[in-house]
């Protein structure tokens, strides 16, 4: 029996629609200890922005954060997972489209969000699956560090 992603995901996830600015949705994130959001447009997942995000196209970029809007600074297209994906496949799409989140999205709604980590807990199952992967393709930039740490 192979472990699926809505297994392993987390289902409360915190969303912010797509106008809101940069300073709220920042807040959000210190208030919930959390390292994104998914962005929405009339509830429906459009986007997501990361610390990463926040970084590299507000900080970097000197960026107001008070007039910045989310939606200007998100990370699109959205790649999502199934809930009934394989967890192999998802740490796959992961690797090959160099994300260490992925919204889980079912019939156009958000259900949950399964993050590289997520996946890495779930050892010794999940560390013979990264470690083919890796086998077959490095593990990217970003991604490395938890690789690193959980396949050992």
């Amino acid at each position: 029996m192979s472990l699926k992603v809505e297994d392993v995901m987390v289902e409360d996830v915190v969303t912010v629609e797509e106008d809101i600015i940069v300073k709220k949705a920042v807040e959000l994130m210190n208030k919930y200890e959390i390292g994104c959001l998914i962005v929405t447009k009339r509830g429906k997942p459009i986007g997501i922005v990361t610390e990463r995000d926040m970084l590299t196209r507000v900080l970097a970029e000197l960026r107001s954060p008070d007039k910045t809007r989310i939606v200007d600074i998100m990370s699109r297209p959205l790649i999502v997972a199934d809930p009934k994906m394989d967890i192999e496949e998802a740490a796959r799409l992961m690797f090959k489209m160099k994300v260490k989140k992925l919204p889980v999205v079912s019939n156009g709604k958000l259900v949950g969000l399964v993050t590289l980590t997520d996946i890495a807990r779930f050892q010794p199952h999940v560390i013979k699956i990264l470690k083919k992967i890796q086998a077959i393709e490095a593990a990217p930039k970003r991604m490395k560090k938890v690789v690193d740490y959980y396949v050992v």
